[in-house]
């Protein structure tokens, strides 16, 4: 318990310094002014997001394959992590975009898609809520869960594939992309804080799996008894 502890003190501390970091250590981009600031949170919760599904991706194969329980628990797991990411990124996007833009949304490729992953993802989740046999739950989600996982390169590849409303891209996006040095250190303290973020509600949030398997076996034995 005191060692989880320290380590949320220690995230809180490090999502502190990156946060203050983006507002004044990183310059004001010219052309959006402070508004641009939100991009270190926005982008990072989506690469985030894309973290925990490729670790539900992981998991859901492993359980078809192995059929192993822990492998179901860190399925659900990621997959409820990585939801609470991508609904940041659908919140800060529209922030965003009001004032670059001059509208809150718009159904272009990206954030079509973007919204399709946090459907599916609920749908995930609620899946498993519908089908009460455990076994037969894990596989279901396992499988829609593999389904699921397809939107994720498609979200991040589509500004690379088709031409829409939303900036293309700025990392790895071939000559004259790139960030401003302070941006650069902004931005992979950001992400590096909220991998930190996901590591420690991945681990709090798997271990509530595990102890809700456990009272499971439980009632069912009494019922046998």
């Amino acid at each position: 318990m005191l060692k989880s502890t320290v380590k949320a003190i220690g995230l809180f501390v490090l999502i502190a310094i990156t946060a203050y970091l983006a507002f004044y250590y990183a310059p004001i981009e010219k052309s959006m002014g402070v508004i641009q600031k939100i991009f270190y949170l926005h982008v990072s919760s989506a690469l985030t997001s894309f973290l925990a599904f490729g670790i539900c991706f992981y998991a859901n194969l492993r359980y078809v394959f192995t059929r192993q329980q822990k492998a179901d628990w860190l399925g659900v797991s990621a997959a409820e992590v990585g939801l609470a990411f991508i609904v940041v990124v659908l919140i800060t996007g529209p922030i965003w975009a009001k004032p670059v833009w001059g509208i809150w949304w718009t159904w272009d490729a990206r954030l079509t898609l973007t919204f399709v992953l946090g459907l599916l993802y609920i749908s995930y989740l609620l899946l498993r809520s519908m089908i009460e046999e455990p076994e037969k739950r894990a596989l279901f989600s396992a499988l829609f869960g593999i389904f699921a996982f397809l939107d994720v390169p498609l979200v991040y590849f589509s500004i690379r594939w088709w031409r829409t409303q939303h900036p293309q891209p700025v990392i790895l996006g071939g000559p004259g992309s790139g960030l401003e040095p302070r941006m650069r250190v902004s931005y992979l303290l950001m992400w590096g804080a909220l991998t930190g973020l996901l590591i420690l509600l991945l681990s709090a949030r798997y271990r509530l799996e595990a102890l809700r398997a456990s009272v499971e076996d439980l009632r069912r034995e009494a019922e046998v008894r």
